[in-house]
């Protein structure tokens, strides 16, 4: 937004300064006027011209005020000026950050020294904001290159089969077009993906009271197919457990949940248990699964975007896209919540999600 020009900060400070140093002079002078002056005696003859009256002292005190004013307002700018430039030096080294940040480079920080003040804590502030900024920047850039990376490869696969059906019209056509349904089904389960994670990542969503545990047994009913086709064992248990958010969201949280859990689960015929329960303060959902031991360096790695468990069997109909636990991370963030992944001592994962009670409940007997 254009702005018509005005004066600077330095320049209101310096004016500032000086005028309130000027009217302390002046009231200065008043007084020593209002209480000297007017008990001398008002002669202006005198004993030879000479004795001491008002009118001589005043003569002799305007003059002099005079100057004492001129000499306040001169000092008054000068030393406004200095003092103006050394209280905003601070601001102009967070505007030369700022301009760097927005032409792009987010790596300048501020780094102010000192004793902590206002200025220092505005700076504090910035570099944070900037370091936040820098961090999502650089997430964002990996997602999208990651996101290309995924997508081009269904597309390079359909390209490829319709190369070699057109090539070859002879050829059984039913099973191409089966492979071309695979390969458009899985492109487009990953761009929903990516749209939910966006969502989720906006927290842009209508907040209303949720059964957690019902939300786990949809959840279990939607995937008990695949957990009885693999041998998996599936449980859930545990109470009522109200909470607040997102219906949709928290159901694609747990079913992702589950599913990395059913899918994970090998060799054949182990368990995955989903238990719900409510907490002082907030909601605590668990799905843990038995299977291969979990490298725990590989832990925190497990909830990045496009991010593949290493004992994951790839299959044409959950063949996943590695956005099962990012997305679980960012539905979680976006409730406010916190994600624990931890190891099973005997093989397998349990990750707990806690979710604060953000409802407004009445008071009792209210």
């Amino acid at each position: 937004m254009r702005r018509g020009p005005g004066l600077s900060a330095r320049w209101k400070l310096t004016l500032s300064y000086a005028g309130f140093l000027t009217v302390a002079g002046a009231l200065l002078l008043a007084v020593v006027w209002v209480f000297l002056l007017r008990y001398v005696p008002d002669n202006s003859q005198g004993l030879l011209g000479i004795s001491p009256n008002r009118y001589l002292l005043v003569r002799t005190f305007a003059p002099a005020a005079a100057g004492a004013m001129l000499l306040l307002l001169v000092f008054g700018l000068v030393g406004g000026w200095v003092l103006a430039g050394r209280m905003l030096a601070p601001l102009t080294r967070i505007t030369a950050a700022a301009r760097a940040a927005g032409s792009g480079s987010l790596s300048h920080r501020v780094r102010m020294d000192g004793r902590q003040d206002e200025f220092r804590e505005l700076a504090d502030a910035f570099d944070t904001m900037l370091e936040q900024v820098e961090s999502h920047v650089a997430e964002q850039q990996r997602f999208a290159a990651n996101a290309s990376h995924e997508l081009r490869t269904p597309l390079a696969i359909s390209r490829t089969l319709l190369d070699v059906a057109r090539r070859d019209p002879a050829g059984d056509r039913d099973a191409v077009l089966e492979r071309l349904q695979v390969v458009n089904t899985r492109a487009i389960d990953l761009t929903e993906a990516l749209l939910l994670l966006s969502r989720s990542d906006r927290g842009n969503f209508t907040r209303e009271d949720v059964d957690l545990s019902l939300v786990a047994e949809e959840a279990a009913e939607t995937l008990l197919h695949l957990a009885e086709r693999r041998g998996v064992t599936l449980d859930v248990t545990g109470g009522a457990t109200r909470t607040r958010g997102s219906a949709e969201l928290l159901l694609r949280m747990v079913t992702n949940l589950v599913q990395n859990a059913v899918v994970h689960n090998l060799p054949a015929g182990g368990t995955v248990t989903v238990h719900t329960e409510a907490r002082h303060g907030g909601s605590v959902l668990r799905v843990e699964n038995t299977g291969r031991p979990v490298p725990p360096d590989l832990v925190p790695t497990l909830t990045e975007a496009f991010r593949r468990g290493t004992e994951r069997v790839r299959t044409d109909e959950h063949a996943g896209a590695g956005l099962g636990l990012a997305i679980v991370q960012s539905v979680v963030r976006a409730h406010e919540g916190t994600l624990d992944l931890v190891p099973r001592p005997g093989g397998g994962l349990l990750v707990t999600v806690r979710i604060p009670d953000t409802r407004q409940d009445p008071p009792p007997g209210g």
